[in-house]
């Protein structure tokens, strides 16, 4: 099974368009030791030939123009595409907004929590998606699926998982008490298998925090790639970007004694990969003591292009 990072970063991207910040000014300056970043997605495929893609960022049609795989044939027609399916973990806008990029008459699934697909059906902007062409079919959480593109199964098995995170940004609800309105469903987590073998990895970019059952199902994994957004829960506020913490917006920090590095210190996973990483993480900086401490601790970072086979 080949899994290619299309995008590493969280929404907005390194730079983002906007802002000014340490990181984002360090990368327009050619810092060395601190690279661009596109918005978090993953691609999958069994063959090398059909691939699926976990979430759809904003930069997806830049994403695929640097990625020859999830190119079109030579030798299949004036149109045609090998991403197969789009799997979905969230209805936030850098994992959704990718799909309006694959709406010119081509077939694929799409595949979501039923609270997912609610929002997709909600926005009328996501009909460019032709229902004739573009199916859109259920995760049932706890029961594992062949992923099926429009000519069948493409050799990958997912089994969803929710997991603690909070409803999109622009879904929140101010009268509806601390969680803004979150359900099961909004956020939910991927273990991605290899049809007919035992290789599989899990793909969780979205996690506000490691509850019992998360911890559980994630115990002993082979290879995976969590939420690292924030450094710290108050780093967006300490730079200065955005006056929220990463508890607000559904998010776990990397650093502390609640955070990941400390709450997965026990649970023997083999390789552990940070993706969705904020442009304030001060750990996307190659020579900082916060990426240090990061790859001290066994973790890793994701980048654009970072390829695994396993």
């Amino acid at each position: 099974m080949l899994i290619r990072v299309l995008g590493s970063a969280a929404g907005g991207g390194l730079p983002q368009w906007n802002c000014n910040g340490r990181n984002s000014a360090g990368v327009r300056e050619g810092v060395v030791g601190l690279m661009a970043r596109t918005q978090a997605s993953v691609a999958v495929s069994a063959d090398g030939r059909d691939w699926v893609l976990l979430n759809a960022s904003p930069d997806l049609r830049q994403q695929i123009n640097e990625t020859a795989e999830l190119q079109p044939a030579t030798d299949k027609g004036p149109r045609n595409s090998p991403i197969k399916a789009v799997v979905l973990t969230n209805g936030d806008v850098d994992a959704i907004a990718g799909l309006l990029t694959l709406r010119e008459a081509q077939p694929f699934t799409v595949y979501g929590s039923k609270r997912v697909l609610d929002v997709l059906a909600a926005n009328s902007i996501f009909d460019v998606l032709d229902a004739s062409l573009v199916a859109r079919k259920p995760m049932t959480f706890g029961r594992p699926f062949a992923v099926e593109g429009p000519e069948g199964p493409v050799g990958i098995e997912i089994e969803a998982f929710p997991v603690p995170g909070k409803v999109a940004l622009y879904l929140e609800d101010s009268n509806a008490g601390a969680g803004f309105g979150t359900q099961e469903g909004d956020t939910v987590g991927l273990k991605v298998t290899e049809a007919g073998s035992n290789r599989h990895f899990f793909f969780v970019p979205g996690c506000a925090k490691l509850d019992a059952a998360t911890s559980d199902r994630l115990e002993g994994a082979p290879l995976l790639f969590f939420d690292g957004t924030l450094y710290t829960n108050d780093e967006m506020i300490v730079q200065g970007l955005m006056n929220k913490t990463g508890e607000r917006i559904g998010h776990m920090n990397m650093s502390g004694a609640g955070g990941t590095i400390a709450t997965f210190g026990d649970l023997g996973v083999e390789r552990k990969i940070f993706i969705h990483i904020n442009n304030s993480n001060p750990a996307l900086r190659e020579d900082s003591p916060e990426r240090e401490a990061v790859e001290a601790s066994g973790w890793e970072v994701a980048y654009d292009g970072m390829t695994i086979r396993i």
